[in-house]
């Protein structure tokens, strides 16, 4: 006996990157990291990658900023804002970027920001040599 007819329910969830992975520190590896201090490592990892340059990843992941040396700070500031924004708000734990703030010392720049995201805010810095 066939059955003439067949009932499924199907559950549709919408796939958010992991939150828990391991633990970075300065020069090892331990324990593990949920959350908002995994979201933390994400940012400071995508920052810290230099878009283009690794083909381990895809043209989309990193940050364009070694195009930036011997330019003029003003352009830098504009450039490293918009470039920020451009990189992570592609993460979907992310919600907004924003309060950015420079200070330059030489041929390095300060740049502070505010992240908010689905599991609270924090602040991140990055250097940029330029």
């Amino acid at each position: 006996m066939i059955p003439e007819k067949i009932d499924i329910e199907l559950e549709v969830t919408e796939d958010v990157e992991t939150t828990k992975t391991y633990q970075l520190t300065s020069d090892k590896i331990q324990g593990y990291a949920d959350e908002l201090r995994a979201l933390e490592q994400a940012i400071y990892k995508v920052l810290s990658t230099e878009k283009y340059e690794y083909p381990v990843y895809s043209f989309s992941y990193g940050i364009e900023l070694e195009n930036l040396i011997g330019k003029d700070p003003v352009y830098v500031k504009i450039e490293i804002k918009r470039r920020i924004k451009e990189c992570l708000l592609q993460d979907e734990r992310i919600k907004r970027v924003d309060n950015f703030q420079f200070s330059v010392s030489d041929d390095e720049m300060l740049c502070t920001f505010d992240v908010a995201s689905i599991y609270g805010n924090t602040t991140i810095t990055k250097e940029v040599n330029y």
